[in-house]
């Protein structure tokens, strides 16, 4: 493992306007820093209210966790902590993809289940078992409140 990944801290609840350079003025006084990026969207290039410092020194890591979090950077009371190994530009806590873990990207970060926690073990994503496959109103409704045939009535041409 790097040091830049052993020294590194991960910063939440930035300010959309917090910049690299932003970031790098706020935590150079702890030591020498490696490294200070924001995350940015790569669609839109809007920050994603996070970041990371790398130190080269342990101890100003700790330091810059201890003097930085709950400090006001940008008008936002910004996070510190230690960031955890391979977590790539994502916060979540199973890591860069979501820590799934099944041959299809998937497994799942958390206990409850293949789809998450929201689920709940509900096979049928909270609508009625007779709604059919494609999620209608429920017993006795139809999704599109009109009669199977379609929206035309034939004609007889005789």
């Amino acid at each position: 493992m790097s040091e830049d990944v052993e020294y590194r801290c991960f910063i939440g609840n930035l300010s959309w306007a917090t910049t690299d350079r932003g970031l790098k003025d706020a935590f150079e006084k702890f030591g020498n820093l490696l490294d200070a990026k924001v995350a940015v969207d790569k669609f839109s290039g809007r920050s994603r209210g996070f970041g990371f410092v790398s130190f080269d020194d342990k101890a100003a890591m700790e330091e810059a966790i201890e003097g930085m979090n709950g400090m006001d950077l940008d008008g936002r009371n910004i996070t510190v902590d230690k960031a955890k190994p391979h977590q790539g530009e994502c916060p979540s806590d199973g890591g860069k993809y979501g820590g799934r873990v099944d041959r299809y990207g998937g497994g799942g970060g958390s206990s409850s289940g293949r789809y998450g926690p929201d689920r709940n073990g509900d096979r049928f994503g909270g609508r009625s078992r007779d709604a059919g496959s494609r999620g209608g109103a429920g017993v006795g409704g139809d999704r599109f409140n009109r009669d199977r045939s379609g929206p035309y009535e034939r004609r007889g041409t005789g």
